[in-house]
């Protein structure tokens, strides 16, 4: 094993130590009520989201005997690459409940893999506008069951609608919202004509006695839905609480908007990572994203609260209770990517309970639970104020003292890729280019490196956490990201051709993903250049409606912006179409929205590689990382992923950007997939060394999920695959002992 950071003897020392004094810390934690760590109920595990598993059945002794129990498939993988699964799957009583590429959902028999039900959404969604919920992301189910345990539920969102299902039957639970659905686009408090329709529920709720609270994805445009948090009753589906992340007048946090007319056109500041529950407590902790639009903040001036916080709510009436804005005036895109842990920290021998929240530049951030006091200092240091014309950068941002980050914090030339001389030169021209490289530099029209990058640091895998030993692990990433901003491209419409008017439409929808010139960027954002040699218009306007993966949908598109947008993805020539829609009444309503208040545009998501599409920062480019929470200390950091053909040349690992995240156990282990490579491995906790490593079908970027039946142990990995320009999968595949 290749090690990156050394582990110094004193850290060792103490972290045996540790493991010592606390080695009864999880039979005291049964009989005192909290969570049961031995199953695999929950996403994440359990509702406190510490990726624990207490059954040391597989161990460090026996590890490198695992095989393959079963392999599932639900046949319904994207045969050009573009389906994921990144479903971390749930076991209840004997019964695994996981999703599919395709967003359906099944049950399998979860010793042998023998499927029980299949539930299809599409056989219930309405064909108008011809939605399909079709390649959208779902990271897990929710579980709910009666006291009585006769009425036992599943809960699961495709697109804007979340479903609730029979967990015996599979069939839809007609009792429930509208025929067994609820269409999370309503009930916002807001005109829904004020906002675009895109709402998704990527990541599963939360259950607190009889109430499932739901986060929910938006699109990241200025005409952003609102993200507000709600709760509804788990029988009828009728809504139960809400609260608002843009404050409404009378509101705590609503005097701190400069403009008081915001929380009527503002969007996002929604929970979209999943959250976590402290069910002794009843306090449900929320991470939030940024107020839309990302890159851009001059229509939203202030702090933006409760943008890129952890909100401490009242489970049972969503009454505020706390909260931390981890970044002001977010221009990065810096969300808090993953549901927080809740654990039990000794500080001076004494023992207080926290919540700790990792984030996308690598931080831990770490609070009381019920007095959201920072258990380590956090201080306001001043950053770069260099900002676009309109703008307001905020003039500090919150840095912790302690934890130590888990990821690089600097990229200087010092920095750069060498591992090829011959590419070198061109990586260091390139580098040269960038102008700001300092973190939190406001966006501009000079280049600047978004380092961590955009996908993390850390991300919506989250993070796992040893009871016994307060220990957190976790997953990073390490590519550095170039951002820059031009001015909104200008049309000239003096023809009104449905080409010049479908780029007006393009330019406030798709150029920052898919770039001024159309050419993508990536796996990720596609070249849509000859599009239409690989698609119809019909297929194209289907995808619109219905989103892939990290695109969201357009199904909100009056026919007056889709068809000239069509023609200009297209390609076609004529300057009207039949039927009744024409160029002359089209400009005035495109141009009459908040997207036209934004003057600045990103030029893509532009990842700074070498010529070899190698990170261009030397390794680790993907990285897992033990931190003593107890003393903020970094034990170690190793390696995740490998890339073959370095390998074949004698370069040590190096790591891979990676997705997912890690589960530890009792046992001494870490299981984590994730990597580009296509492996599943176990890593001693304590040492970090690689025990066991096995192929996977293609990469499982989802988390594992480790449950027992019958005395036996097993592991499970949703093999998904499609990022990173690597290939789909449909399979769900789980190793045990013999």
């Amino acid at each position: 094993m290749i090690k990156l950071i050394p582990i110094l003897s004193k850290s060792l020392i103490c972290l045996f130590l540790v493991m010592f004094i606390h080695s009864c810390t999880h039979e005291r934690e049964l009989t005192s009520g909290k969570a049961d760590y031995s199953s695999w109920n929950n996403y994440a595990g359990t509702k406190d989201g510490m990726r624990y598993s207490s059954d040391s059945t597989i161990n460090k002794s026996n590890v490198q005997k695992l095989k393959v129990a079963w392999k599932y498939s639900t046949k319904d993988k994207d045969a050009n690459g573009r389906s994921q699964n990144q479903c971390n799957p749930i076991v209840v009583d004997g019964i695994l409940y996981g999703t599919s590429p395709k967003s359906k959902l099944f049950a399998l028999n979860a010793s042998s893999g023998e499927e029980l039900w299949i539930f299809d959404p599409t056989s219930s969604v309405s064909k108008k506008n011809d939605q399909e919920p079709w390649f959208n992301v779902i990271r897990g189910v929710t579980y709910w069951e009666s006291q009585n345990k006769k009425d036992k539920r599943i809960f699961y969102s495709s697109g804007s609608t979340t479903f609730c299902i029979n967990a015996q039957t599979g069939k839809l639970v007609r009792s429930f919202g509208k025929e067994g659905k609820l269409d999370l686009s309503l009930d916002l408090d807001r005109d829904p004509n004020s906002f675009n329709p895109y709402i998704a529920s990527t990541t599963p709720g939360i259950i607190y006695k009889e109430l499932l609270i739901l986060p929910m994805r938006v699109v990241e445009t200025a005409d952003a839905a609102p993200g507000h948090i709600r709760a509804y009753s788990v029988k009828t589906g009728k809504l139960q609480w809400i609260f608002h992340t843009i404050p409404h007048p009378g509101e705590f946090g609503y005097e701190t908007w400069p403009d008081k007319e915001a929380y009527k056109t503002m969007g996002g500041a929604n929970n979209w990572a999943g959250m976590t529950l402290d069910e002794k407590r009843g306090i449900v902790y929320v991470p939030t994203g940024s107020v839309s639009s990302d890159f851009y903040g001059g229509i939203r001036k202030g702090q933006n609260l409760f943008a890129n916080s952890l909100i401490a709510l009242n489970a049972q009436t969503g009454k505020y209770l706390w909260h931390y804005q981890i970044v002001h005036h977010d221009l990065w895109d810096r969300d808090l990517p993953a549901n927080p842990n809740l654990l039990t920290l000794i500080k001076e021998g004494i023992e207080i309970d926290v919540v700790a929240q990792i984030t996308k530049h690598g931080y831990i951030f770490i609070f009381d639970r019920e007095t959201g006091k920072p258990i380590y200092e956090i201080t306001e240091r001043p950053v770069p104020q260099n900002a676009l014309p309109g703008e307001e950068p905020w003039p500090t941002q919150p840095i912790p003292t302690l934890p130590e980050p888990f990821a690089r914090q600097n990229f200087t030339e010092e920095d750069l890729n060498d591992l090829d001389p011959e590419t070198y030169p061109t990586l260091l021209e390139k580098f040269k280019k960038v102008k700001y490289h300092t973190m939190f530099t406001p966006p501009n029209k000079e280049p600047s490196f978004i380092f961590p990058g955009f996908d993390g640091g850390g991300e919506w895998g989250g993070a796992a956490v040893d009871p016994d030993s307060q220990i957190l692990y976790v997953n990073n990433s390490e590519m550095p990201w170039i951002l820059t901003m031009i001015d909104v491209p200008k049309n000239t419409l003096n023809d009104h051709s449905f080409k010049g008017i479908g780029q007006v439409v393009y330019n406030k929808y798709c150029i920052a993903c898919h770039g001024i010139d159309r050419k993508g960027n990536g796996p990720t954002f596609p070249s849509l250049i000859d599009i239409q040699k690989k698609y119809s218009k019909l297929e194209i306007s289907a995808l619109l409606n219905s989103g892939r993966n990290m695109m969201p949908s357009f199904s909100q598109l009056p026919d007056q912006e889709k068809e000239p947008l069509l023609a200009f993805i297209l390609d076609t020539e004529e300057k009207e179409p039949a039927g009744d829609i024409k160029s002359k009444d089209i400009v005035p309503e495109i141009e009459n929205s908040i997207l036209d208040k934004i003057p600045f545009v990103m030029t893509g998501y532009n990842k700074f590689t070498d010529a070899n599409g190698y990170p261009g920062i030397k390794p680790p480019w993907g990285s897992l990382n033990a931190i003593n929470l107890n003393t903020g200390k970094l034990l170690w950091k190793v390696p995740l992923g490998e890339y073959p053909e370095l390998k074949a040349k004698g370069i040590p690992v190096t790591g891979t950007e990676n997705y997912g995240g890690p589960v530890v156990t009792k046992g001494g282990l870490i299981f984590i997939a994730a990597t580009l490579d296509s492996k599943i491995r176990a890593f001693d906790k304590i040492s970090g060394e690689i025990w066991w490593e096995h192929d996977l079908p293609v990469p499982g970027y989802a988390t594992p999920a480790l449950y027992q039946i019958e005395g036996k142990q097993y592991v499970v990995i949703a093999c998904g695959g499609g990022k990173l320009g690597s290939k789909s999968g449909d399979q769900y595949i789980a190793f045990t002992l013999p």
